[in-house]
């Protein structure tokens, strides 16, 4: 799901492979519901980025919308389980071992960025950097999905940072359009089944 060892449930591995030596909760072997509503809304669109794919559900799920599909992370083992993933299902995608932090570095742009559980593990310069990095790779008009843990989640998680409104507000105050922000939730592997979480729409201006 993400390139920190930052996750839900994590207790600081000291490698990105680290979180994947055992499934981790969030590795629920299909799309998040609401990337998949998102999905069949029709609103993801053109070239897809991927951001912190984890073992690629979102990423396969882009692809068998017929899109053209990217996925991102630094963890070599869940990119692993992605292409196994993607061979078994038939489905042409790409996946790089990259660092979320660098997306100029891509050289890319894309009319699609999601972020399932990413966002959330970053905080200070490391999320204006990480939201600069969105700015680059997104073309005018183009949007970026969230799903992050919200501070509506009383759970202990490990060390994210519950994301409040305000936090969505200020860092995407600055050339970028707030579509929408809903309560949402991510489903996990272990009990309760959930984290509370925000959804979050904006539109690269």
């Amino acid at each position: 799901m993400s390139v920190s060892p930052h996750h839900p449930g994590a207790t600081a591995p000291s490698t990105p492979d680290d979180l994947y030596v055992i499934p981790p909760p969030w590795d629920i072997g299909r799309p998040q519901r609401a990337f998949v509503s998102l999905g069949d809304s029709g609103v993801i669109r053109g070239r897809v980025l991927d951001a912190g794919c984890g073992t690629g559900e979102h990423t396969l799920m882009a692809s068998a919308l017929g899109l053209d599909a990217t996925g991102i992370d630094l963890a070599v083992r869940a990119l692993d389980i992605a292409e196994e993933k993607a061979r078994a299902r038939g489905r042409k995608v790409r996946f790089l071992c990259h660092d979320a932090l660098e997306l100029d570095g891509l050289g890319e742009q894309f009319d699609t960025v999601l972020d399932c559980g990413l966002f959330h593990v970053f905080a200070g310069e490391e999320r204006i950097a990480y939201v600069d990095g969105l700015r680059s790779v997104l073309r005018p008009g183009g949007r970026y999905f969230m799903l992050c843990i919200s501070d509506r989640e009383r759970g202990a998680w490990g060390p994210v940072h519950n994301v409040t409104r305000d936090d969505i507000n200020a860092v995407f105050a600055d050339g970028w359009q707030i579509d929408s922000v809903g309560s949402s939730a991510i489903q996990i592997s272990t009990d309760p089944g959930h984290v509370e979480a925000w959804l979050v729409a904006t539109t690269r201006i």
